[in-house]
């Protein structure tokens, strides 16, 4: 039986390896691990806001990790300390979000992917969490994760992988404060929102904490064999 086919969108940014110090398109192999473990084949999908005839090739998306999403996106003003867009990851990946959810084809967002689900189903962000909603326990430092609990509703996707309750780890300031069309099934302990859904998918699911950096098996197994 061959494998499902995975792709994941990555980043575009500068790099270094050898002798060569250019710009690049990067994955945490994080991800793929825990792909591969799951039982499906990895590919990695760069910014491409052409078309999204890729996904006649994959039997799942994961939209990756990363820079923050353009506020423009969402109605917003660029304020101070959020990243400067990665305009062609935004428009790629809300180009293959919606056109995955055209196809019913399984959906992971993760962190940075969470977002761009919810504000490519007309929802909101906020910018910078400690200073707009007085909370600091999702990121001390940048590229330093943050465990905190998390409690999910019960019935929902998320809870019946993970459980209605449980820690996960942050890295994030910015976050999800309207999901949109889809649905909010779980809350960090300051309320902030860890993940949305559609109940009425196959399997469509963001997540604001990052599970390919804890191993957490649990979420790619069900993903991976929701792409089967």
């Amino acid at each position: 039986m061959s494998r499902p086919v995975i792709g994941i969108t990555c980043y575009v940014e500068p790099a270094k390896w050898g002798a060569w110090d250019t710009r690049a398109a990067v994955l945490p192999y994080t991800y793929v691990d825990n792909v591969q473990r799951a039982g499906g084949r990895a590919v990695l999908i760069p910014p491409d806001d052409i078309d999204a005839d890729v996904l006649d090739r994959i039997d799942g998306l994961i939209i990756a990790g990363g820079a923050d999403v353009d506020p423009a996106l969402y109605g917003s003003e660029l304020l101070p300390g959020t990243d400067a867009p990665r305009l062609d990851r935004d428009a790629g990946e809300v180009l293959l979000y919606r056109a995955a959810r055209d196809r019913d084809l399984p959906v992971l967002g993760i962190c940075r992917g969470m977002q761009v689900m919810a504000v490519a189903s007309g929802g909101r962000l906020v910018q910078d969490i400690p200073s707009e909603l007085g909370s600091g326990i999702h990121r001390e430092r940048p590229g330093e994760f943050v465990d905190h609990q998390a409690k999910f509703v019960s019935g929902s996707k998320v809870a019946d992988i993970v459980g209605e309750a449980t820690v996960v780890n942050s890295s994030h300031h910015q976050a999800v404060v309207d999901a949109g069309t889809l649905t909010v099934t779980g809350w960090a302990e300051d309320d902030t929102i860890e993940s949305i859904e559609d109940p009425t998918a196959r399997f469509v699911l963001g997540l604001q904490w990052h599970p390919e950096a804890r191993d957490e098996e649990r979420v790619f197994t069900a993903f991976v064999k929701a792409c089967g």
